[in-house]
């Protein structure tokens, strides 16, 4: 059971880092250049994917105590597929084809790797 939790975690935190980035990133109101990154530095997305991020940087170092490292990394790509999820959901991005090809292998890459 821990050892799921802390899979869980990692993935909603790698995860969350990444989308509060991107929202960060595209926000309106931002110039290019030096005045885009204060723009950035000065909003809370950008400061939720920073802490997301060192969450996940403890959480992850718990996980790989307590699996073997290539299990856990392998695990650990499932938040590709939680990342592709969000951006279409939060940011309206489009998957081709080849994207859900490419969640639906991870996927299940992730599913053998678990159940193995």
């Amino acid at each position: 059971m821990q050892v799921f939790l802390l899979w869980v975690a990692n993935t909603v935190l790698d995860a969350g880092g990444q989308l509060a980035f991107k929202r960060a990133a595209i926000e309106p109101g931002a110039a290019d250049g030096w005045a885009r990154w204060r723009h950035m530095l000065a909003r809370p997305w950008i400061w939720l994917g920073v802490a997301c991020f060192a969450g996940e940087f403890l959480v992850w170092l718990a996980f790989l105590s307590v699996v073997p490292l290539a299990q856990g990394v392998l695990l650990g790509m499932v938040s590709i597929v939680v990342v592709m999820l969000g951006g279409r959901w939060l940011f309206h991005e489009h998957f081709t084809r080849l994207r859900l090809l490419g969640i639906g292998l991870i996927a299940a890459g992730v599913a053998v790797v678990g159940l193995g």
